[in-house]
C-alpha cells in the first residue's frame, strides 16, 4: 500500500515542524522545505527520532527555478503529493508609508507568490489523480490589519484571498484547498500553542468542508 505523502513549504520549530510531525504520526512521509540545509538536517533526524520519514530539501519559494527544483527532486522519489502546506511569511513591523515599492514586492514575492509557485508544482499530478489537498498558514492581520505590520497585513490579505478563490475554482476537480487564519501570535504552553493548532490542519485534511478555519 502507497505510504501518503506530505510537503511543507516553510519548515520550522514553530508551526511547520509541528504540522509535520501531526501528519507523520498518522503515517504520511514528510518533505520539508527550507532554506538553510544544517537546520533541515536536524529536522530530519529529530523526525526520525520519533519514527517518522523525514527528508529536507533545501528551497527558497521567493525564487522560481528553486521551486522547480525542489519538487522535480520530491518528484524523483514519489509520483504524487497528497497533501501541500505552505508555511511561509516574512513577519517584519513597519507603517504602510515605510515601505518603498522594492520592499513590497520582495514580500509579496515570498509571502504570496511564494505559495502560488508551489501549488502550481503539486496541481498537476493532483488534477490527474482527481484527488489532493492543498492547505495555507493565514493570519489574524487578513481580517483586521493593523499599521504597524502593513506589510504582513496586505500580505496575509492576499494569501486570504488566493486560499479562498483556488478553492472554489479547483473543488470540482477533487482538490480540497483551505486556510487556516491563525487570529494570535503563536506561543507555546498557550491556547495558541503550535501543537494545537497544527491538530486543525489534520481535521481540514480529513473533514474537506469548510474553506477556512479561524482559530481564536
Amino acid at each position: 500500500m502507497r505510504k501518503k505523502n506530505i510537503v511543507i513549504a516553510g519548515a520550522g520549530s514553530g508551526m511547520g515542524n509541528h504540522i509535520a510531525e501531526v501528519f507523520g504520526k498518522h503515517g504520511f512521509q514528510v518533505f520539508l522545505l527550507a532554506r538553510n540545509r544544517k537546520h533541515l538536517t536536524e529536522y530530519e533526524e529529530q523526525f526520525r527520532d520519533k519514527g517518522i520519514d523525514c527528508f529536507g530539501i533545501v528551497a527558497d519559494i521567493s525564487e522560481t527555478e528553486s521551486v522547480r527544483k525542489a519538487f522535480a527532486d520530491i518528484f524523483s522519489e514519489i509520483n504524487y503529493i497528497d497533501v501541500l502546506v505552505c508555511n511561509v511569511t516574512i513577519r517584519e513591523p513597519g507603517l504602510p508609508t515605510s515601505w518603498t515599492d522594492k520592499d513590497l514586492l520582495e514580500h509579496y514575492n515570498t509571502d504570496v507568490l511564494g505559495a502560488f509557485r508551489c501549488v502550481k508544482e503539486v496541481l498537476p499530478s493532483q488534477i490527474a489523480q482527481g484527488i489532493g489537498t492543498i492547505l495555507f498558514t493565514g493570519g489574524g492581520f487578513s481580517i483586521h490589519p493593523m499599521a504597524e505590520y502593513s506589510c504582513v497585513s496586505i500580505d496575509k490579505a492576499a494569501l486570504r484571498s488566493l486560499a479562498c478563490t483556488l478553492h472554489q475554482e479547483l473543488k470540482e476537480k477533487g482538490i480540497f484547498v483551505g486556510i487556516v487564519t491563525i487570529m494570535g501570535n503563536v506561543v507555546p504552553e498557550t491556547h495558541y500553542a503550535p501543537e494545537k493548532i497544527a491538530e486543525v490542519y489534520w481535521k481540514m485534511y480529513q473533514e474537506r468542508k469548510v474553506w477556512e478555519y479561524i482559530y481564536q
